[in-house]
């Protein structure tokens, strides 16, 4: 060939960005596996205490601090099933959601939407069992906590993203995004 009729490759183009900060991204994904495993080894245990009503789960260490005494109280089955099932069936979502926004994909309108929905619900119910832990039942249950302490964050994350995303409230986050540290302290 001649040079005139030479194929030049074209110029190498940085990956699109999805328009997302990537800490999102991590978060949903590391809070996500984090969210599943405090709820897998939760059900795991309410598994264990079905089979033998005399199991003490491994994360009764006292009365105080007693998956026991949380598992066996009518708020553990709010819904007619066990709690932890909820968090088996939607953590793994959350994952996912952080898959593809660190893979630079931006999710349409909608999705978000469902994600606020989803983080709004959870803490609003974890906030309920939290309620329910101290003042009801008198037990704290840490495979509970984990989930506890992961949902706050994905919720205040997840609604910074949404507030940023509609022009009416992107004032509204900048202004309030210098704490959003709170939601993890």
């Amino acid at each position: 060939m001649t040079a005139a009729h030479a194929v030049e490759p074209a110029p190498a183009r940085a990956p699109e960005s999805s328009g997302l900060p990537r800490g999102l991204g991590w978060l949903y994904v590391v809070g996500g596996v984090i969210g599943f495993a405090g709820s897998f080894a939760l059900t795991l245990e309410k598994l264990q205490k079905l089979a033998n009503p005399g199991y003490v789960p491994t994360c009764s260490i006292n009365p105080i601090i007693s998956c026991g005494s949380v598992m066996d109280s009518a708020q553990a089955a709010v819904v007619g099933f066990p709690n932890p099932l909820i968090g088996v069936a939607s953590f793994p979502v959350v994952v996912t959601a952080g898959v593809v926004v660190l893979a630079g994909f931006r999710p349409p309108r909608w999705f978000w939407l469902g994600m606020q929905l989803g983080t709004t619900l959870a803490v609003a119910f974890i906030h309920w069992l939290v309620v329910q832990s101290l003042y009801e039942i008198g037990a704290l249950c840490p495979y509970c906590m984990i989930v506890w302490i992961v949902t706050i964050p994905l919720f205040w994350y997840t609604t910074l993203t949404s507030a940023a995303a509609s022009p009416s409230a992107r004032r509204c986050a900048s202004s309030t995004a210098w704490c959003s540290w709170c939601g993890i302290w």
